[in-house]
């Protein structure tokens, strides 16, 4: 399996004013606030990513789809989505999630930037 954070680093950091860092020993999105953490391997033996959602986006999709997504622990109680990244993935999916995470957190003025 090709690694995947290459390529969920291109997507989080093409979005207007996002940072890289490292938090909890894992690279971390910001803007502002955290929208997306990789998750290689940090409460399991899996590799993964968080990321904030939207209101029932994550009861829905893991209750659709528990083999591709889940309620990580710490932020899912806040609604934030897990999203396996060791399944076959659908990276134009993938890439909605990432933005529609990002649409969650950031300030208004940046999300209108996405709307442009």
């Amino acid at each position: 399996m090709t690694d995947p954070l290459p390529r969920l680093r291109a997507l989080c950091t093409a979005l207007p004013e996002v940072q890289e860092k490292v938090s909890h020993g894992e690279p971390t999105w910001f803007v502002r606030k955290v929208f997306v953490m990789y998750a290689d391997h940090h409460h399991d033996d899996r590799v993964a990513f968080w990321c904030a959602a939207p209101t029932g986006a994550q009861e829905a999709l893991v209750g659709a789809r528990p083999d591709q997504f889940f309620r990580p622990p710490y932020v899912g109680g806040r609604g934030w989505l897990g999203v396996w990244l060791d399944v076959p993935l659908d990276w134009a999916e993938i890439a909605e999630l990432v933005a529609d995470a990002y649409r969650a957190i950031a300030p208004r003025k940046l999300v209108a930037q996405l709307d442009i």
